[in-house]
């Protein structure tokens, strides 16, 4: 019996009262609550170099706790600007233009760091970095005249003007050697300095963290992105921002077991960072049953972004055609630190037909087989492990269950998800190319599928349905057929997904079904005869010893308030399950009060699983004395049973039974 402790819980508060919450374990910082009101500044005309000291600006000021926002070009140009305010429930107060704003912060700098944009780009991103470092503002030589004239009063605590480097491997050689040993090794953040991406600055200065700009398809470039990659700790830190080219980008950072959440264009993430950190997972409907009919999961990129999350997914989440039919939305588990109510409010506003997963290929963008260039780069074991375990953590808070990896995997990929990501029900890979021929359905350790994408990325509707058609057209009505394959956010909707599923439902009719990931992945087991949730069934009933709360609750898929069973008579209170059939059990997983926020003395403290085939015989399958942690999660002998029974022994400081969730994993018994 395997009792390793799976999850490792995350640390609380819900909210911070001052400053920065940054735990060991946890990827990004979390912020004090906004002020109320908190000022407000237009800057989608104002030129780079402002932009950068304004957001840099922000990270300084709003590390002690969130009190400038940034009204930026994305959210006036996509989303509108009042969408996230509101949802945020900010009360804003417009500044009077920008000196207003530094003469009333101008006390909590240090000073300004001088630079000359003129002189090298490059130079915007050293004094943005130097800045975090010493609670300053990065101005441009240009700018720093007008301070004086309108009332701003600050010294210059560092003059970049006299350094005679230009090049990027020049400047960034100079950041290394001089002011890399005291910046954070928990992030590091690659923004292009001649562009108008400064909103992610913020971050960089909250967290003092290195701002570069390399390319890694650059001999030199490259090998001094490495020496910086080189100094991070895989499992312990992340990239933010973007970079020159994508897969050589990514790539170098995956290179070192670090992923990348894409950020350029993200805006205010210091204060959606200070906004409450539960998640709001909800309920998952109850899956189809298993017929012979061609089985369609759509994923929709490109979640792993998260400016992608903040804007363009809030525009395609107003189709009047979401909903219509099953969607797999890739989304950013990052967002439960950088973003927990952009992505709440997506939880909140969901179908049951709106399903979440997440994007390449965990927490954060991780190329781990670029199959457009032949090129491994994640080839450690440790590397990888400390990856996965690290994504689990995420995949977990966020109530994530599948994931789309680019590209595709080794046998060492394939053990680590499968031992270390036990909150995945499946996994897609991306066939960009099959080569040397298509990739087949891999199911490691008799429990984890992996499935191919095929299209890997397309951009329409019909190269989507040209490379399902053939597959179809092969269906005999004789077993199940799994299909999988992702769409392109940036140009397909809602609306398009529904054109294709009806086109596809043509070529075999009645006989293709649309699902959500979960569905997918469930009924792909179940057709294998692999061990899946059978909470998700419909054959599977609860009672209970008290069935004030409905009982069903425990097994709806979600922890989240009041979804949880609760009896106010916890001690001897029992959860029993009929699974509608006979199975053999090999796990089961309890969610309890802590995972919602709840004290953690709350949690069931000793409570005993029971199997049975009749009802009324019972054979004792697991018995958990002591139980500190927010879930429970334990393998098992293989045991058959047609019955399962929870019984709590102690559940917890107040004498409240309370069950946030509830997992069964079994096969079912042939005859």
């Amino acid at each position: 019996m395997n009792r390793e402790n799976k999850f490792v819980p995350w640390a609380k508060p819900q909210t911070v009262e001052q400053g920065m919450y940054w735990p060991e374990g946890q990827a990004l910082p979390w912020f004090a609550a906004p002020s109320d009101p908190i000022d407000s500044i237009t800057v989608t005309y104002v030129s780079d170099t402002t932009l950068s000291m304004l957001a840099t600006m922000q990270g300084v000021i709003n590390r002690v706790k969130p009190r400038i926002y940034l009204n930026g070009i994305k959210a006036q140009m996509e989303e509108g600007p009042d969408v996230w305010p509101e949802v945020m429930g900010l009360n804003r107060k417009e500044c009077d233009g920008l000196y207003a704003l530094l003469r009333k912060y101008q006390g909590e700098l240090s000073g300004v760091v001088l630079y000359d944009d003129l002189k090298s780009h490059h130079f915007r991103n050293l004094a943005c970095t130097i800045a975090g470092l010493k609670g300053a503002i990065p101005v441009d030589v240009l700018l720093y005249p007008s301070f004086a004239k309108n009332g701003i009063d600050l010294p210059v605590v560092c003059d970049l003007t006299g350094l005679t480097c230009t090049t990027a491997v020049e400047v960034y050689s100079y950041l290394y050697d001089n002011y890399w040993k005291d910046c954070s090794r928990r992030v590091m953040v690659s923004l292009c300095p001649n562009d108008h991406t400064g909103y992610t600055r913020d971050m960089a200065a909250a967290c003092q963290a290195a701002i570069v700009w390399l390319d890694a398809r650059e001999k030199d470039e490259e090998e001094l992105l490495h020496r910086f990659l080189g100094d991070l700790k895989a499992g312990e830190s992340i990239l933010l921002g973007w970079y020159p080219e994508e897969r050589s980008g990514i790539g170098a950072g995956t290179a070192h077991g670090i992923s990348t959440i894409p950020s350029d264009y993200y805006e205010n993430a210091t204060v959606h960072g200070g906004m409450p950190h539960r998640m709001h997972i909800p309920a998952v409907p109850k899956k189809p049953e298993l017929e012979n009919k061609v089985y369609l999961a759509m994923f929709l990129s490109d979640g792993d972004n998260v400016q992608y999350c903040q804007h363009v997914m809030h525009i395609l989440w107003q189709d009047k055609n979401r909903g219509s039919i099953p969607i797999n939305w890739t989304v950013s588990p990052g967002l439960v630190d950088i973003g927990p109510s952009i992505l709440n409010y997506y939880y909140d506003t969901a179908t049951p037909n709106d399903f979440f997963s997440s994007g390449p290929s965990g927490l954060g963008y991780a190329l781990i087989y670029d199959s457009h260039h032949e090129r491994l780069y994640l080839k450690d074991k440790d590397l990888t492990d400390a990856y996965v375990k690290l994504s689990e953590q995420y995949l977990n808070k966020t109530g994530i269950r599948a994931i789309t990896i680019w590209d595709i995997l080794n046998e060492v990929h394939f053990e680590s998800y499968e031992k270390y990501a036990r909150t995945l029900y499946g996994l897609t890979l991306e066939d960009w190319f099959q080569k040397p021929a298509p990739l087949t359905l891999h199911v490691e350790n008799d429990r984890l599928p992996f499935v191919p994408n095929y299209p890997a990325y397309a951009e329409t509707i019909e190269d989507i349905f040209k490379h399902l058609e053939p597959s179809i057209k092969k269906f005999d009505g004789t077993k199940p057929m799994f299909l999988a394959g992702q769409a392109v956010s940036w140009s397909l909707t809602p609306e398009n997904l529904q054109k294709l599923k009806e086109m596809c439902e043509a070529l075999a009719p009645g006989k293709v079904e649309v699902l959500r990931a979960d569905h997918f992945f469930a009924l792909l087991a179940e057709a294998y005869n692999l061990p899946y949730n059978l909470a998700l069934s419909n054959k599977l009933t609860v009672t209970a010893s008290d069935d004030t709360v409905d009982p069903m609750k425990a097994v709806n898929g979600s922890p989240y308030g009041d979804n949880k069973w609760v009896s106010q008579n916890g001690k001897g209170a029992t959860l029993t399950f009929d699974l509608g059939g006979k199975y053999e059990i090999s796990r089961y997983v309890v969610r309890h009060a802590g995972f919602d926020w709840m004290d953690e003395s709350l949690n069931t403290k000793d409570f005993t699983l029971q199997v049975s085939m009749d009802g009324n015989e019972w054979a004792t399958a697991d018995q958990v004395t002591g139980n500190t942690e927010n879930v429970t999660d334990i393998d098992l002998p293989p045991i058959p049973a047609k019955y399962v029974r929870l019984t709590v022994e102690d559940p917890g400081a107040d004498g409240v039974a309370r069950i946030g969730d509830v997992e069964i994993y079994g096969r079912e018994l042939k005859d």
